[in-house]
């Protein structure tokens, strides 16, 4: 199975390493290495005081060298959404995959089925959701005939898990009987293995209130438990419950039915979770990911620089403007695809002179690294730091 490849980092971004933050063109998608790192290590501090497994959702990063760090960190392995992105984390080296979402066409399920057979031959692990009988039955026919194209290697088997709707309203059976009738589906098929629930919530993430999370997840726990008691009485076994997201973690590792976190966002943290109240059980993760940008012209009213919606996503709103100690706020407002019109927040603020650069915590991680290539990861600070490294993005445009 040929797995894709991307061009390689251009000699102009490799020789930026070693240089100064200032040196660095605008727009770019920037990494505080330091925060990051940080919260990399609180993440791993919290789910080993929960005793819970930790499996890094990678549609964030999108990047096989932070799952390797992830990995090294103490993460099981990482998420991914599509077959695609699997393929990416597969080709970086990265070997514990979970496509945490139903993949239903045959041309798909054969490079899924084609994922699961290589790792399986270098004793890596591949993973699926599943919520029909019939994505069962077409996982396990392209298992079967992938093993037919391998018949002296070693015969491979897929992890499944059953995804129910807790929630988020989106894909998932009903709690219940429904998931009971496709664990007995997923056990008929030799090449599948049926290897627990994943129940995640994703709305949740962010309701702004730490009560609402609480509230809204205990409601999770108990379609879970049920969900959970129905398959067992049926003589399945479900070994694992897999879920949760950064918002909401504390709750489901303190439920004492989850056994996996799936949380993605802690790592680089954006404007949006940023609103969320506080839970006094999270760990203080900061803010990692930022556009460098600068301001290319200026009148009596605004500043404009030249990150406009080509450099971050928009969808969780309009990235803040980071400000230093000191510093007095600025507010962005949208300036289109090109631009970003800068005001000033107070009375009394200053509005930014030509040329300055100025530093965005985007609206929402996920979709903003996928317009990407690379992420420049800087050591430091952002002030006077140094470039450390360059991070492809190796998933970018990763949408099948």
């Amino acid at each position: 199975m040929k797995l894709p490849t991307k061009t390689p980092v251009s000699e102009s971004l490799l020789a930026l390493v070693g240089q100064s933050v200032q040196a660095i063109d605008t727009p770019a998608l920037v990494i505080d290495l330091d925060a990051m790192t940080r919260n990399l290590a609180r993440m791993a501090d919290f789910a080993r005081k929960h005793d819970v497994r930790w499996r890094a959702h990678a549609k964030m990063h999108k990047s096989s060298a932070i799952a390797r760090l992830q990995m090294q960190a103490g993460a099981v392995g990482v998420c991914v959404q599509k077959t695609s992105e699997a393929e990416a984390m597969v080709a970086g080296g990265v070997t514990d995959v979970y496509i945490s979402n139903e993949v239903i066409a045959p041309h798909k399920l054969a490079r899924v089925a084609g994922l699961a057979h290589m790792l399986a031959a270098g004793n890596g692990k591949l993973s699926i959701a599943v919520d029909s009988i019939e994505g069962v039955t077409r996982l396990a026919t392209a298992m079967n005939d992938a093993q037919g194209q391998h018949p002296k290697g070693p015969i491979a088997t897929i992890d499944v898990f059953v995804e129910i709707d807790v929630g988020q309203g989106r894909c998932g059976v009903t709690p219940g009987e429904a998931a009971v009738v496709l664990a007995h589906e997923i056990r008929k098929h030799p090449a599948l293995r049926f290897a627990g629930l994943q129940a995640y919530h994703g709305k949740a993430q962010h309701l702004r209130g730490a009560r609402e999370r609480r509230d809204a997840i205990a409601v999770v726990v108990d379609d879970v438990v049920h969900t959970r008691k129905l398959i067992e009485a049926e003589g399945i076994p479900v070994e694992l419950v897999t879920g949760a997201g950064t918002g909401s973690m504390v709750c489901e590792a303190a439920s004492g039915v989850y056994g996996e976190l799936q949380s993605g966002s802690f790592l680089f943290m954006d404007a949006d979770y940023a609103q969320n109240e506080g839970d006094p059980a999270q760990p203080n993760f900061e803010h990692a990911l930022f556009v460098k940008t600068q301001v290319m012209s200026t009148c009596a009213t605004h500043a404009v620089c030249d990150a406009g919606h080509k450099s971050h996503a928009i969808d969780s709103g309009l990235p803040r403007v980071h400000t230093f100690d000191s510093e007095a706020a600025l507010e962005y407002s949208n300036g289109g695809d090109e631009h970003g019109i800068l005001r000033a927040a107070g009375a009394n603020t200053r509005l930014p002179a030509l040329g300055r650069f100025l530093w965005l915590i985007p609206g929402h991680c996920d979709p903003t690294v996928n317009l990407h290539d690379v992420m420049i990861g800087v050591t430091g600070g952002l002030r006077s730091g140094t470039v450390e490294r360059i991070i492809r993005v190796d998933a970018r445009g990763a949408l099948t």
